[in-house]
């Protein structure tokens, strides 16, 4: 895999990676898209003296930002005009409503925890377009989260790849890509380990009321 990851980013360029970055961020078929590894590994090719890491993290933060404001568009636009007949046993009423107390109790945590978790990343803005959660609380996250995620792992790969010998930085990368995806997953699974205890330990009191 990190092979690919290499020979894409050298074949694309800056421009395939902000393009990719922007893709995953807020276009929905592009959920696929490898933005964790992508960004760690152009940081890496960054620290080689391969690319500018200026520009590189500086694109990399601006793709992230509007990316994530595409897809609050989409889901504000068109969101709610895909609940029909056909759609509804996947994507209930109920599911709506939920997704809104979500966004209205942990929205601001939401949007910056969904930037390291795959796929749920892509989903999220269109998600909280669907729901009409405050564009300003929306902006102002997504830019918390396009520091941590695009600027973060970018010059954390920048810095690293400055350490590892350039001959040896096929051997090293692929390690290093899956310890920051469990690392970065981490808080997510606790958020929602912690979500569901306090789901569990509510429903005997709304049983006794």
């Amino acid at each position: 895999m990190h092979f690919d990851i290499l020979h894409l980013i050298e074949t694309l360029g800056m421009w395939g990676v902000w393009a990719v970055v922007f893709a995953e961020s807020g276009i929905l078929f592009c959920f696929f898209m490898p933005g964790d590894s992508l960004l760690f590994a152009a940081g890496v090719l960054a620290g080689q003296d391969l690319m500018p890491i200026g520009w590189l993290a500086g694109g990399c933060f601006v793709a992230a930002v509007t990316g994530n404001l595409l897809g609050y568009e989409i889901g504000k636009r068109v969101g709610m005009k895909i609940i029909n007949p056909r759609t509804e046993k996947f994507l209930k009423p109920k599911y709506i409503q939920m997704t809104s107390d979500f966004f209205d109790r942990h929205g601001k945590m939401a949007i910056v925890l969904a930037r390291f978790m795959p796929i749920i990343r892509t989903f999220t803005p269109f998600l909280a377009g669907m729901v009409g959660m405050s564009y300003r609380v929306f902006f102002i996250y997504t830019i918390v989260g396009a520091v941590a995620w695009a600027l973060g792992l970018t010059m954390l790969g920048f810095f690293l790849g400055d350490l590892i010998p350039q001959d040896k930085i096929d051997m090293y990368i692929l390690p290093i890509i899956l310890v920051i995806i469990v690392i970065s997953v981490l808080p997510s699974v606790f958020h929602i380990w912690k979500e569901m205890r306090t789901s569990k330990a509510a429903a005997p009191e709304n049983d006794k009321a």
